[in-house]
């Protein structure tokens, strides 16, 4: 199956005019990599957004840099992105053009897919120890994710590994082949839970322990506090 890349188009941009991007519902990029020097863009932020979902870091994507005298093309991958700290708006974009005849690493995120029986029937908790694998490929061979079924957990001893993964050929995987992708743990027992419940006890009380003592702490010093002042009082009366 063929994948169909993602096309965007940017504008040059004017080094130090961030602000004022944004204004204009852009968002100010960069593009660097192979053959390149550091070229400022802007791209709609509208727009991005549809390609970044649907590209994710690992699609390349067609990015159009449209300028006065000519329109030129770059296959690209968005390397980074820069996120506002307090709303979940986009601040700026790296784009990276790679050598496409060279292999690179990247992050692949998990696609989990399907039910656990373990945890429909059985009331178990399902445990994914990785969201993401490191793979090495040509920048075309990357695939958007990979697909985890998870149906195949049926019961508790049941287990997928690195090496239960399928890949897309020509991919190179960096993960030892039997660490874990993912499990289901049982559900606790009311013992357990009954423990745990103990447990919370033990470290409210410890905690009202600790205030109590600081309470006679501060009572106890409160009192030595008055009888040096009453002792100071004394002194200077006799005196």
């Amino acid at each position: 199956m063929t994948r169909k890349t993602s096309h965007l188009l940017a504008a040059p941009r004017a080094h130090g005019h961030n602000q004022e991007t944004r204004r204009q519902g852009s968002i100010p990029a960069v593009l660097y990599g192979y053959g390149l020097n550091n070229i400022n863009i802007q791209i709609d932020s509208r727009k991005f957004s549809t390609v970044f979902n649907n590209a994710g870091y690992t699609s390349l994507i067609t990015l159009t840099v449209q300028d006065e005298e000519q329109n030129k093309e770059h296959t690209v991958l968005i390397r980074d992105l820069q996120m506002h700290p307090l709303k979940s708006t986009v601040l700026h974009v790296d784009f990276y053009q790679p050598r496409l005849d060279q292999a690179i690493t990247a992050n692949v995120p998990l696609n989990f897919i399907g039910e656990a029986p373990a945890v429909k029937d059985l009331g178990g908790v399902l445990v994914r120890t990785l969201d993401e694998v490191e793979l090495e490929a040509l920048p075309t061979d990357l695939p958007h994710d990979i697909s985890v079924d998870i149906t195949v957990l049926t019961n508790f001893s049941k287990s997928i590994y690195i090496h239960d993964l399928v890949l897309p050929p020509k991919v190179k995987l960096h993960h030892e082949p039997d660490e874990t992708v993912a499990l289901v743990q049982p559900p606790r027992t009311e013992a357990e839970l009954e423990e745990l419940e103990g447990e919370v006890k033990e470290d409210v009380e410890s905690v009202e322990g600790v205030e109590d003592k600081v309470e006679e702490t501060d009572a106890g010093e409160g009192e030595a506090e008055a009888t040096d002042k009453n002792s100071s009082n004394k002194d200077t009366s006799s005196k």
